[in-house]
């Protein structure tokens, strides 16, 4: 992995990490555009939407799935916002898959 990703992936550098299991690495953004802005990223190496396969269904409904019990820990709870950035065209900084969840 060569993103800033993998290297929070592999503790290479550090990330005010909220949450991980053996799919996801989820920490905190550190340019918030929110109160809480957290990112959500598979520890698989997929550099944008594009490249998805339908190998990485159960990884991405995995990540779905995830949001709203992140959102419910940061207390959320009246909703929140996702973005998801894929491509150049579409925004997308950092070439790994990622998921911005956003609150106030």
């Amino acid at each position: 992995m060569s993103t800033i990703f993998g290297k929070i992936i592999r503790r290479e550098i550090p990330a005010d990490i909220v949450y991980e299991d053996d799919r996801v690495v989820v920490f905190k953004d550190i340019n918030p555009r929110a109160r809480v802005h957290l990112l959500v990223i598979p520890k698989k190496e997929i550099a944008s939407l594009f490249e998805l396969t339908p190998e990485d269904k159960d990884l991405m409904g995995h990540m779905m799935l995830l949001l709203p019990q992140l959102a419910k820990a940061q207390g959320l709870n009246a909703g929140f916002r996702t973005q998801i950035n894929t491509g150049e065209g579409g925004g997308q900084e950092v070439f790994h898959v990622h998921i911005h969840l956003l609150g106030n």
